[in-house]
């Protein structure tokens, strides 16, 4: 059986080491360049978040559908938020917002102390924690909630990661961002999706546009 795990973790032909070395490669091109968050993508087997049916696209630098009218966020758009909010230095707590696939999620637990997870859909999240317990993930704790209300009980955070979109900032995640904590969260409408880096300074919030992203809309609500 370890074997057979083993064989499911690396992957067999689209899935295998080589093609995730392809990847990592066009990653670094493109600008990423924390080489701790190329390592942790490198190793993490992509196949096992997405439909077997699509499995053989896991190692494309592109986004896809994991029902629900949700998707699995592009590799690059993973490199490069997980880089942001490593920037400043390593981080011990960490709030995501939109579980999806688990994908971020384990990317994440790969790089920080804690990371806690809320997601609406019932269904994707219970699918998630499965999958965190396959990569024996242990420091990842999951809430079935509304992403706009984040997880004020166990604030504050010192990085926020948002993998949906919201035409605002929601306040209540502006507010258990720790001092000095980053947040990076596409924000927008539509075609007009702009990601933005939140860094909390003593007087207030530094707000940096980073260029246009799509991602799919931050809804209210949780969803069985």
């Amino acid at each position: 059986m370890r074997g057979q795990d083993d064989l499911l973790h690396r992957g067999i032909g689209m899935t295998s080491q080589r093609t995730r070395e392809r990847l990592i490669q066009r990653l670094y091109e493109e600008g990423i360049c924390n080489h701790q968050v190329l390592e942790v993508i490198r190793k993490t087997p992509r196949h096992l978040f997405v439909d077997e049916a699509l499995a053989h696209r896991a190692y494309e630098d592109t986004a896809l559908p994991i029902g629900n009218n949700q998707t699995i966020s592009q590799p690059y758009m993973v490199a490069r938020m997980s880089e942001l909010l490593l920037a400043a230095g390593p981080l011990d707590k960490v709030l995501e917002i939109g579980t999806g696939s688990g994908y971020q999620t384990a990317v994440l637990a790969q790089l920080v102390e804690r990371v806690f997870s809320v997601e609406r859909i019932k269904g994707l999240q219970d699918r998630a924690k499965e999958r965190m317990q396959s990569l024996n993930l242990r420091n990842v704790v999951f809430r079935w909630g509304d992403g706009w209300e984040g997880w004020p009980a166990l604030a504050p955070y010192n990085g926020i990661i948002v993998t949906a979109v919201a035409a605002d900032v929601p306040q209540a995640l502006l507010e258990q961002l720790a001092p000095g904590g980053r947040m990076v969260i596409p924000v927008g409408a539509g075609d007009v999706q702009q990601l933005m880096l939140i860094i909390r300074e003593e007087t207030g919030y530094a707000r940096h546009l980073l260029g246009a992203v799509r991602f799919v809309p931050l809804l209210t609500g949780p969803l069985a």
